[in-house]
């Protein structure tokens, strides 16, 4: 079994969250149900837990924009990459917003 290389995963500092970029990030319909599935769980999810209607390379785009803009939080554990929402830096940065975009994602997610 190949294993995979390990990448250095970018996170911006919270200082650095910039509101068009994030809002940018959660505009697609794919990105914003990811956020709302992981705003559900509390904790965080392997990349392999999502059932999202692209292909693999596609869904791995869509978390590196999210990680990118600052929204998630990714690691690596062996093979597998785990998320997790990064409510409190963004309830910091921007009160409120994902108390708005996560019910949206879940309607975007229940649609599938």
């Amino acid at each position: 079994m190949a294993s995979r290389t390990s990448t250095d995963l970018v996170h911006p500092d919270v200082t650095d969250l910039d509101f068009t970029t994030v809002l940018a990030a959660l505009g697609d319909p794919v990105r914003l149900a990811i956020v709302a599935r992981l705003g559900d769980a509390g904790t965080e999810l392997a990349c392999t837990t999502f059932a999202l209607p692209v292909s693999k390379s596609t869904q791995s785009g869509h978390f590196r924009v999210l990680r990118e803009a600052g929204v998630i939080r990714q690691r690596d554990e062996g093979t597998r990459r785990f998320n997790s929402l990064r409510r409190t830096d963004l309830d910091t940065r921007f009160p409120g917003l994902l108390d708005l975009a996560i019910p949206q994602g879940r309607k975007v997610f229940e649609g599938w």
